[in-house]
């Protein structure tokens, strides 16, 4: 199977992760370089009030990881996951190769990388107001000149 990089999002139990930080976060790691993994960037997302209640759990430490992984070994992370009383919920998502560079600097808290594409080409007339700019206001010359 092919070597992907991944988002992971995992809320952590607050009360762990705050008398332990580095132990919990340690584990999410752990779990992932023993499913094959290498752990890009692991950082802290959020500490906050949930919106309901996930058990006994009110709030929740949100830990933020980019990895790299076989596509195949996916599952085994999951599962491991899911049976580790530290991590409340997780969502992993795959990211797109033209991203991962980006992303991970900015988890790092590097700044971003500049980018290499353009969202919008410059020879695209579509958004170019300078025309319509001209012709308002030979039509309000043209007023001014027929009201006097």
């Amino acid at each position: 199977m092919a070597e992907r990089v991944y988002e992971g999002m995992f809320l952590l139990d607050f009360n762990r992760h705050a008398r332990d930080p580095k132990g919990v976060t340690g584990k999410v790691h752990e779990m992932i370089e023993k499913c094959g993994g290498e752990l890009l960037v692991g950082r802290l997302w959020a500490e906050q009030k949930l919106a309901y209640p996930i058990g006994n759990h009110r709030k929740g430490t949100y830990w933020l990881t980019y990895f790299k992984m076989d596509s195949g070994k996916l599952t085994e992370l999951t599962r491991a996951i899911r049976l580790n009383g530290d991590v409340l919920r997780e969502l992993i998502l795959t990211v797109d190769p033209r991203l991962v560079e980006t992303l991970v600097q900015h988890a790092k808290g590097a700044g971003a990388a500049p980018s290499s594409g353009r969202l919008m080409d410059d020879s695209d007339d579509d958004f170019d107001d300078d025309d319509d700019d001209a012709s308002d206001e030979s039509a309000e010359n043209e007023a001014v000149e027929t009201a006097e």
